[in-house]
């Protein structure tokens, strides 16, 4: 994990794609925060950094970049291995512990699922609405600047960014690694 901390700040433009602000406030200038060159972040595909102490997803794909945070909305997993499908028109990367699927330009979750009320009932997506939450990318002379955003209201990936979600996480990490040792225990 890289730590990133840049101390310019620069004026954002704004998310109009879910009618926020890059800022609360908008006559403050959004800060952003240098993750690096465009060609390195290309040739890596994925890199996570936590700048200012939120852990982040930098994600390039299909000649464009994404920023989201790195836990999954639902049960707290790293998207970083996840893999990344078209669905309904929209890239999404797929959560690897629960399959849970999540557009990376918007957050928003989509599920498939059947409408009973239908003569023939036919799968289709749904949205879930917003869930993770997403932060805009800039590039600027072939470097890549990430601006954190700050849209108003709880998205449900930013437990994960808090002192109790951290600590769930923690313990998961902890319980997991305990398994593994009694199961090497196991084949000997």
């Amino acid at each position: 994990m890289t730590h990133v901390s840049h101390d310019s700040q620069r004026p954002g433009t704004g998310r109009e794609d879910l009618n926020c602000t890059t800022s609360m406030d908008e006559n403050m200038p959004s800060r952003l925060y240098f993750i690096g060159k465009k060609e390195d972040l290309v040739q890596a595909k994925r890199m996570n950094v936590t700048l200012d102490g939120r852990d982040v997803l930098i994600i390039y794909h299909q000649r464009n970049f994404y920023a989201m945070d790195l836990q999954c909305y639902h049960a707290g997993s790293s998207l970083e291995p996840g893999d990344i499908e078209e669905i309904n028109n929209k890239l999404c990367i797929v959560c690897p512990k629960h399959k849970y699927k999540i557009t990376l330009a918007e957050g928003e979750g989509l599920y498939k699922a059947t409408n009973p009320a239908e003569e023939i009932p036919t799968p289709r997506w749904y949205s879930k609405g917003i869930k993770q939450r997403v932060h805009k990318v800039t590039e600027v002379d072939e470097d890549i600047f990430v601006t954190l955003s700050h849209c108003p209201g709880w998205i449900e990936s930013d437990y994960y960014q808090t002192e109790k979600g951290r600590a769930e996480l923690r313990e998961a990490q902890e319980s997991e690694d305990g398994e593994g040792d009694v199961n090497a225990d196991e084949d000997v």
